[in-house]
């Protein structure tokens, strides 16, 4: 199977707008395993309505609860417990765009990471990441941990206002590919995504799994 797993250094960064843009650019399926939080449009609501995807692409996640939290916590509200052995790649003929919950340290269960069904799964991981203060040492954190799990990080997308040497020193200390940056949008459409991404980002980055930073 091919495709990109995509995870975040924190909640609330823009992966969701990165991972419906990509998913469109490469005319991807998508996969959000776990939603929490379901008051407002989820993830996969927000994919489908910004992707340009047929809503067959979207695919149904494996597990959906009420309460915005960490997935451990939202499951253990609602007395379901989570298998992270059971949550196995969907199979699709297209590539496959999966989405994380917050970062890749975010527990499934109480013995459980993401990181840890990441490394189960195979596929190479995005890593989207803010331009803002802080950014540095939250995204190495992160590259850190996927290193140490032998999870292949096929580069970072950041989001926000460009800063260049923020940028180009996680690249460089990271040891990994500065993939783009995709701007903060006043509008979020369906066409302005796609433009921003088109212009942020060299599709050829994301058809070429071979390439190594």
């Amino acid at each position: 199977m091919t495709g990109y797993i995509v995870t975040g250094t924190d909640t609330g960064i823009g992966k969701t707008v990165f991972a419906a843009a990509l998913a469109g650019a490469i005319d991807a399926a998508y996969w959000k395993p776990v939603q929490s939080g379901l008051d407002e449009e989820t993830d996969s609501q927000v994919v489908q309505r910004l992707s340009g995807l047929a809503p067959d692409r979207i695919l149904p996640e494996a597990y959906r609860f009420a309460l915005p939290a960490s997935p451990h916590r939202a499951a253990e509200a609602e007395g379901i417990a989570i298998d992270p052995d059971a949550l196995v790649l969907p199979a699709t003929t297209r590539p496959l765009v999966v989405e994380g919950a917050g970062g890749p340290l975010v527990p499934l269960t109480r013995r459980r990471l993401f990181a840890d069904v990441f490394a189960a799964w195979g596929l190479p991981v995005i890593l989207c990441a803010r331009t803002s203060l802080g950014t540095i040492n939250h995204t190495l954190l992160a590259i850190e941990a996927l290193s140490r799990r032998g999870i292949l990080l096929h580069g970072v997308a950041f989001i926000g206002d460009a800063n260049e040497d923020s940028e180009q020193i996680i690249a460089d200390l990271g040891g990994t590919r500065r993939l783009g940056r995709l701007p903060h949008l006043s509008a979020v459409a369906p066409d302005t995504l796609k433009a921003a991404f088109a212009d942020a980002f060299t599709l050829d980055d994301f058809r070429r799994e071979d390439l190594r930073p």
